[in-house]
């Protein structure tokens, strides 16, 4: 092996340490973040003072998982929008994916009527902190005191392609036990998507 393949190696052992080590996991405290929206003003957690928590699902225009998605994530806007409201945020490259793109975005939240916020993530920061790999990935975050903490973390349900086969409603259910001040029964589960297209 050459020392330029080595080095290249460990160039990448390093890239791939580091997101491993500041990806947040379960019970963490998430720190704020400020991101633009389609309707071009900056958002953030802090604008949100009396929800008890947020939806926060990275997701997308393109990918066939985040249109089957696209209803349910709606759906629980409406459902949850005084209490824990969805904040969808967009993470993919664009140039590599020009549907993804911030002009396709507010053409996508106008065409489908988005009751929620829908933010673009350029720099890619958030969804590297928060290890977000798929698109839906869903983080469920609860307000504790003056924290953010992470209370589930995956898929919505387990039925992306049929919404009346779905048995378990992941998001649903630990919002439940947040409300009811019990513990999460399911915490984690494998969020079923595309990958995020990292540049």
């Amino acid at each position: 092996m050459t020392r330029i393949a080595i080095f290249i190696m460990l160039v990448l052992i390093s890239i791939n340490a580091a997101f491993i080590i500041y990806a947040y996991k379960l019970e963490d405290e998430i720190k704020d973040f400020r991101l633009k929206s389609v309707d071009g003003k900056l958002v953030s957690l802090s604008d949100y003072p009396t929800t008890k928590g947020f939806i926060i699902v990275f997701t997308c225009n393109h990918c066939p998982y985040s249109k089957a998605y696209e209803e349910r994530i709606i759906d629980l806007q409406k459902k949850y929008a005084s209490t824990y409201p969805v904040i969808a945020i967009n993470s993919n490259d664009a140039v590599t994916y020009p549907d993804d793109s911030f002009e396709a975005m507010k053409k996508r939240a106008v065409q489908k009527k988005y009751p929620f916020v829908y933010l673009c993530d350029e720099s890619q920061d958030v969804a590297k902190i928060f290890g977000a790999t798929k698109t839906p990935h869903v983080y469920l975050v609860q307000k504790q005191e003056e924290k953010n903490v992470i209370k589930y973390v995956g898929a919505i349900d387990d039925n992306y392609q049929d919404e009346s086969a779905v048995k378990k409603h992941y998001v649903e259910d630990a919002i439940a036990a947040l409300e009811k001040g019990i513990d999460v029964s399911i915490k984690e589960t494998k969020a079923i998507g595309c990958s995020i297209k990292w540049k």
